[in-house]
């Protein structure tokens, strides 16, 4: 399937949630071979972090069709649309699965799209398990020269072809660098939904927060929001700020926003956060940029990837009036150093890979490392929790669906969707409190 200057490109993305949509979606727009028109389609798997549409409205990618599906009615499209890439942005499970069944889908055939997957943002935690469940796409993207050298010293610790890693960049880095305070001077800090993970901690945070908007009330204090009550992001949310501020008196210059990051970004003088890809995000654009270290540098966190960073500090720090400097040769690791024309290049290799595959006369068999010889205690579960056997294909009674669900369909689903939300904000924290007694 040669790229010729005229073709229009298939391009598929399946995401499970708002954060992956917003990954896979740009990457899609990244690495497709230049000179290349570019059809996207989306497709997103149901799942309890389906993103609503505020949330894909605020991600700010324009898809030329965009439908929910389960995973058996993406398989279907998969083995019926012509496509070119898809991007497969998906927790690591999720990944696996697809592979297998798209290699049952796809067997005996010579021409497939190329397959894509990687990472969201930063790289803290089950670094094997990820990048294993990852192995067999045609592209395992690597958002920095760290991640690409983790990424082979894995693969080849293991045995596994290690071909596929290829090092690009974060998709969604860009917008004006930092050049000068703004008036009135602002603190940006990025929330997360899962870290930290307890109501101790997170209404530490919070506090102090506060306390820095009262002790420089020159200053505005934004507490930046992933999502709002009853959505759900690529994590889990049990105690959302919104809860914890309920109910306090808050200063003048403190307030919560929503929004695109990058629009936040453009006001922000300083950038606060425990460990979200934001800090990568401020970074690029030179803005000064702390990695709280209040609750310790630990791995439970994520804010020890930012060790060497010159990023780490405290509130007590802050509130002093610290700016961090940040180490530039840590920062260039990180693939966020540099802007302008080295950034654009950071995509190249991957362009330049797929139009290679794209021009073969045929595409191999995907081959994860994962099979039910190499894996056979832990792949069925992974098969299953998407509705396909150890061999790829769809167990009997999978769900799937022939058309849009109907008026009383989308009534139930969004009311079950309701209730796991309820279950994990409200229910299961009390019982966690419960047991603690």
């Amino acid at each position: 399937m040669p790229v010729s200057a005229t073709k229009t490109l298939r391009v598929a993305v399946l995401a499970d949630s708002d954060t992956r949509w917003k990954w896979g979606s740009l990457t899609a727009n990244r690495i497709s071979p230049e000179h290349s028109d570019i059809r996207l389609d989306g497709y997103l798997l149901r799942g309890r972090a389906t993103p609503t549409a505020r949330q894909l409205q605020e991600v700010g990618v324009q898809a030329d069709a965009l439908r929910e599906v389960t995973a058996a009615e993406f398989l279907r499209a998969m083995a019926e649309e012509p496509y070119d890439l898809l991007v497969l942005s998906l927790v690591g499970g999720g990944v696996q699965a697809m592979l297998h069944g798209l290699a049952r889908v796809w067997e005996g055939r010579d021409e497939r799209p190329v397959v894509v997957t990687g990472y969201v943002g930063v790289v803290y935690e089950k670094l094997a398990d990820g990048l294993l469940l990852r192995h067999g796409a045609d592209l395992v993207l690597a958002n920095s020269r760290q991640d690409a050298d983790r990424f082979r010293a894995v693969y080849d610790g293991v045995g596994a072809d290690s071909s596929a890693v290829t090092e690009v960049a974060l998709p969604f880095l860009g917008g004006a660098a930092h050049t000068g305070d703004h008036d009135p001077y602002t603190v940006v800090f990025a929330a997360q939904p899962s870290v930290p993970d307890n109501r101790r901690d997170r209404t530490y945070l919070l506090d102090r927060l506060i306390g820095h908007a009262r002790l420089h009330p020159d200053r505005e204090v934004l507490l930046k929001l992933r999502s709002k009550p009853g959505e759900h992001t690529t994590h889990i949310e049990e105690l959302p700020y919104q809860k914890l501020v309920q109910g306090r008196e808050l200063p003048a210059n403190f307030r919560l926003v929503y929004g695109h990051m990058g629009e936040v970004l453009d006001r922000t003088d300083l950038l606060v956060t425990v460990s979200s890809t934001a800090a990568l995000e401020s970074l690029h654009r030179r803005i000064p940029t702390v990695v709280l270290s209040d609750l310790g540098v630990r791995e439970v966190l994520g804010n020890h990837h930012f060790v060497g960073s010159g990023c780490l500090a405290s509130w007590e720090q802050l509130d002093a009036g610290h700016r961090p400097v940040p180490d530039e040769e840590w920062v260039a690791r990180q693939g966020v150093a540099a802007g302008g024309d080295t950034y654009e290049h950071a995509f190249d290799a991957a362009r330049e890979r797929i139009a290679t595959l794209l021009a073969a006369p045929a595409m191999p068999a995907l081959t994860p490392y994962y099979t039910p010889e190499t894996a056979p205690g832990y792949l069925p579960g992974i098969l299953a929790r998407h509705h396909l056997g150890p061999d790829g294909a769809l167990l009997p009674g999978a769900p799937a669906a022939d058309r849009e669900p109907g008026p009383v369909r989308q009534i139930v689903r969004r009311a079950a969707r309701g209730a796991y939300r309820h279950g994990v904000q409200r229910v299961a924290p009390v019982i966690r409190r419960m047991g603690e007694l």
